[in-house]
């Protein structure tokens, strides 16, 4: 599945754009200043902190979840709470530390109550974490939930589908798998998302 986002990332302005520096920790910062005391959305009437993300610039995986919970929002830290634990047991399963790895959502303050973000918040939020998959040019995403896969891979097939095989975002391979949340509820299906993790392995070897 090709990129065919409705998202267009930020104009980096041509020669040398806005991120003049080949430095990934200098071009997150930039854009972390760029986003600044956000109000593009209704989400901002309702945050505590913008949750950025995190991890490092240099990793060749990158997570990319759905916004953030109560936690994240307190801490302004992505996958902090409960299931930020099964995110971090995942990660470290794989052989890696979480500080290896680097970590975002879709949208970077929380819906209200864990709702759904929706259509107008996502694309309001979308370009960020877009230009952060464009500077980190991570190896492999591992998309985690429906709304990053739909809104990566620009499709409305449902997670259960998606999940198990790669596809592509900017020339990114994306492997889509359950979000932690969704198995702290259904703790059963952890194996499916073990298996998807397996094949990320393979990849990242390549």
């Amino acid at each position: 599945m090709q990129d065919k986002s409705p998202h267009p990332p930020f104009d980096k302005g041509g020669q040398g754009g806005i991120y003049p520096l080949p430095d990934k920790d200098s071009a997150l910062k930039t854009l972390r200043e760029e986003i600044g005391d956000c109000k593009r959305c209704k989400l901002s009437s309702g945050r505590t902190n913008i949750v950025f993300g995190e991890g490092n610039p240099e990793s060749e995986l990158m997570f990319i979840g759905e916004g953030p919970g109560r936690e994240e929002d307190l801490q302004a830290r992505p996958f902090v709470g409960e299931a930020g634990t099964v995110l971090t047991n995942l990660i470290v399963k794989m052989g890696l530390r979480r500080e290896d790895v680097y970590i975002a959502n879709i949208v970077k303050c929380r819906p209200p109550m864990n709702r759904d973000p929706e259509e107008d918040e996502i694309n309001s939020c979308m370009p960020f974490v877009q230009e952060q998959a464009s500077i980190i040019n991570p190896k492999v995403i591992i998309a985690l939930g429906r709304i990053s896969a739909q809104n990566l891979l620009n499709t409305k097939t449902p997670i259960s589908k998606l999940r198990g095989r790669f596809y592509e975002y900017d020339g990114i391979p994306v492997m889509p798998t359950f979000h932690p949340a969704y198995l702290l509820r259904n703790p059963k299906d952890k194996w499916l998302t073990w298996g998807d993790a397996q094949k990320v392995m393979e990849k990242l070897k390549k």
